[in-house]
Parts: C-alpha cells; structure tokens; sequence
C-alpha cells in the first residue's frame, strides 16, 4: 500500500537513534512510533525527551505492538542476530545496525527469518545512500578514471569511554567490526566484487578487541585496496580511488552532509566535484520505505552484507595467524 504510514520502534535507547529521529519526524511516509528499554523507567524518560508516543520496559513488549511495522536494531553487536531474527520472526521488517552479524552462520540465520516471514531486511550502512557514494559509484563506472587500480581508506578515532562494549571481544567489539567495516564496504561497493585474499594486522587491548586494525585486499584483475581503522589514533577518515588515468579523493567518505566536495585530479588538472547532498540517515530511512510499500529491493542486499562479514572474518582470522587469507568464491 504505497500511501502506508510506516511505523518504527527502536530497539534499545541507542546513541545512535538521535541520527534517526529527526528524519523520521519529517518523513511523510514513516513515523516513529515506539521506543524499547530494559526497563520501564528508562524507556518511558526517553519517550519523554524525543517525544515517543509509545514506551516499553522490555524488547519482547515492543515486538509484541501489533502497530509496529519496522523495527530498527542498533543493539550491540552481539545481539544483532538475535533480536533481528525475533523481530522478523514477530511479523516486523528490520533495519539492522552495521556491522550486520559477527559470523556468516549469524548473517544465514537472519536470511532464513526474513525470507521465511516475509519481511524486509537490510543493513544500516547510512553511507551508502548519500548522493556522494552514488556520484563516486558512478565515476568509477563509467571509465572516468580509466582502469581501476588501487583504493586506499581510513576510519580512525580515540574511543576512551571505559566499559564501552566496543572494547570487549566477546560483544563484537574492535575497531574493524566497528568503523573499519566501512573502508571494507566501500572498497567492495566500488569494485563491485568480493575480495579474494586478504592480509591483516591487528594491535588489541586489554578487553581483546582490535584497537588498531590495518588490512589489505586483493581482488580480481589486479585491483588492491588498503585501510586501517582504530580507536587510539585521532579521527581520520578518507577514501582515495586511484585508476589508470585519474585519482578520485573523497575527504569526507563514512559521513558525507549536504555540501561536500570530492576531488578528481587528472595529470595536473584537478576537478571539484560539488555534491548536492542530503540528511546522512534520510536515504536508508526512504530506502527502507521503498523496499516495504513498493516492494523494490533494498540498495544494500543481505548477499552484499554477507560478503561484508565474510571479508572480516578473513582479515581477522589473517591479523591472528599471521598469513595472507583466501576468501572461496562459493562462500559467499
């Protein structure tokens, strides 16, 4: 029914939720309709500051609400899998957090819930529906650059809020898992293949996690990309595209705004590429609306956050033995 109104809920008080609110405030096709807690305190003070017309102590209680048709994931790692079957499973399209799943059995598990039920699923990498990745999409595909030979990237800050699940292993904490994910994603969009030997190295702290990552890949056709990513450096965060005839520099790659400007240098000459940009969180906000009223495929596939994990789970198994990693092409 395209002229649905779209009820959200968000699972957990998450930081992260601020970016939403206001786009589905001024959305005409969504509604945030109800936020979840682990307890009724907490959920209800909440409710009342972001003005939530529904407030629930538990998560169960909000994927029990009848009126809620999707429900947005941004649990900690760990608890992706598990709370995004249980939403699907309730009858709720998903919008899950990145990174998706910390394992492919994890990322199987969630496509089975939501073919099983029907529902939509899709990953939250927020990125890749601003007009400067499609615009940085489109110049890599159109030759603009000539062949395409390298991609460098950096997503780095200093994380020091102690107890911060992000430090600790076992919840799908590290550095990779959380900001690194997206030179990993980017570099896999632009080729638009999966990687097929990967080398990583890893610096961790005392709760076991990555707190500096630096990774290599290789794909098909000569093609090599670089990153690190980090929680002990100063925030840094870049995207470079090198081809045969050109290099495309894009300063503000992970969290583009309304007015950025990408860099196209050819020889001597240098381009500015002016990008008439959007809320960073409207794209996968509408994107999810398109998916759930006019049934057209999310932009981010669950084959494509399968291939994301896969190629984690490839850099971290290299950073600990210590080898370069094949990624089989059937794993994917």
């Amino acid at each position: 029914m395209p002229d649905q109104i779209l009820n959200w809920g968000f699972l957990s008080t998450a930081r992260i939720n601020r970016a939403l609110v206001p786009v589905l405030n001024a959305s005409p096709r969504n509604r945030l309709l109800a936020v979840a807690s682990r307890s009724d305190s907490s959920a209800e003070l909440y409710a009342l500051e972001w003005k939530i017309p529904r407030s629930y102590g538990s998560y169960e209680r909000l994927l029990e609400d009848p009126e809620i048709d999707i429900v947005y994931n941004p649990l900690p790692n760990h608890l992706h899998a598990e709370w995004t079957v249980k939403a699907l499973q309730a009858g709720k399209h998903v919008l899950c957090e990145k990174p998706f799943a910390l394992s492919l059995a994890e990322v199987d598990a969630m496509s089975t819930a939501a073919r099983e039920s029907g529902k939509v699923l899709t990953e939250a990498f927020m990125y890749r529906h601003h007009p400067q990745t499609l615009k940085a999409q489109a110049i890599v595909n159109s030759g603009a650059l000539g062949k395409l030979q390298f991609i460098r990237g950096a997503f780095t800050f200093t994380l020091n809020r102690e107890g911060n699940f992000r430090l600790q292993k076992e919840m799908g904490g590290g550095s990779l898992w959380d900001v690194g994910c997206y030179p990993v994603n980017f570099a896999r969009t632009l080729v638009g293949a999966e990687p097929l030997e990967v080398f990583g190295w890893q610096d961790t702290g005392p709760g076991g996690a990555d707190m500096v990552f630096v990774g290599q890949m290789r794909f098909e056709g000569g093609i090599h990309a670089q990153f690190d990513s980090g929680f002990a450096s100063p925030f840094r965060a870049f995207m470079e595209i090198v081809g045969s005839e050109a290099a495309l520099n894009i300063p503000v790659p992970f969290k583009p705004g309304r007015n950025e400007i990408m860099h196209l240098r050819r020889g001597e000459s240098l381009e500015r590429v002016k990008i008439p940009g959007q809320n960073l969180y409207s794209g996968e906000v509408e994107d999810m609306a398109d998916a759930v009223l006019l049934g057209q495929p999310p932009r981010i596939s669950l084959e494509d956050s399968r291939g994301n994990v896969a190629a984690i789970l490839a850099l971290l198994e290299s950073a600990r033995a210590g080898r370069p990693v094949d990624i089989p092409p059937n794993i994917i």
